[in-house]
């Protein structure tokens, strides 16, 4: 969700990559869900590990909240609960959560590097 949020509002501004520290074969089937309702196909995206080379990369390392372990920095903590196995009601607030912050993070950014 923050992936294809934040590449719909940062446009190719940045570089974005979107894992996790235990990767799934597929994306939950409600959260494709609650992102078609907004126009969003994440159908086929494959979840990522986080890797050290793949950390050292980045300028920013942000974090869901989800019971993240064995990252070697967090730079923001989003505090939100897992939406994998949760109803579509609360995956729908969920992912309302993550659309604002990724906005905020592309306004933000794009303020620091201008």
């Amino acid at each position: 969700m923050a992936e294809a949020y934040f590449r719909a509002f940062a446009g190719d501004a940045f570089d974005v990559a979107s894992a996790g520290t235990i990767a799934a074969d597929e994306p939950d089937a409600t959260v494709v869900q609650a992102m078609a309702e907004e126009g969003i196909d994440i159908s086929s995206a494959r979840p990522k590990l986080i890797t050290p080379q793949l950390a050292g990369r980045a300028s920013e390392i942000i974090t869901m909240g989800c019971d993240v372990t064995g990252v070697p920095r967090i730079d923001e903590d989003w505090g939100l609960a897992d939406p994998k196995g949760q109803s579509i009601e609360k995956v729908r607030e969920i992912r309302d959560i993550v659309k604002r912050k990724a906005q905020d993070l592309a306004r933000r950014l794009r303020t620091t590097t201008v």
